[in-house]
């Protein structure tokens, strides 16, 4: 197999029907093999991320499609792909939950940085709470731990400030 392109196609723009429907043509259009995306309603807008893989002599053409796109009301920016890191690090799942207010994610990603950890994903949202109707705010994240850490010594570490950010973990 000959050499590969991998672009990350970042988007936003206006929500309606048929914007996934378009990217995905544009990247078959162009030959590319649509590998992973993330692509959701936020803040009223249709935002994401798709990773697409294609010969490198049709990324122009790639381009080309995804211009077309824009021109229908969404915006999409086409950037190489970085190497993936090596396999073989520690890897941590958990979620939060607690009553919303600013620097929740703040206060946590401060926590994973000084140890080093790489966040992989981390989704969020807000829910209403089942008794009193309170907002709360929750978060799952997936992380991959450099050489000398321990998932426990993350673990460890967030839970020292659960209470005070006032949130629940759960660690799997």
């Amino acid at each position: 197999m000959g050499e590969i392109a991998r672009i990350v196609l970042s988007v936003t723009g206006s929500d309606r029907p048929g914007l996934t429907a378009a990217l995905s043509q544009a990247v078959l259009a162009a030959g590319g093999n649509w590998q992973a995306g993330h692509l959701s309603r936020l803040g009223g807008l249709y935002v994401g991320s798709v990773l697409v893989e294609l010969d490198p002599a049709r990324v122009a053409e790639l381009e080309s499609a995804v211009r077309a796109i824009d021109a229908q009301g969404l915006s999409v920016v086409a950037t190489p792909a970085g190497d993936d890191p090596a396999s073989g690090q520690g890897a941590l799942l958990f979620e939060l939950i607690g009553q919303d207010r600013p620097g929740i994610i703040r206060q946590v990603t401060a926590i994973l940085a000084h140890l080093g950890a790489n966040i992989e994903s981390l989704a969020s949202g807000e829910q209403t709470g089942a008794w009193g109707g309170e907002r709360l705010f929750w978060a799952k994240v997936a992380v991959t731990l450099p050489a000398g850490v321990s998932p426990e010594a993350v673990q460890t570490a967030l839970e020292d400030i659960s209470g005070e950010i006032m949130v629940d973990f759960s660690f799997s």
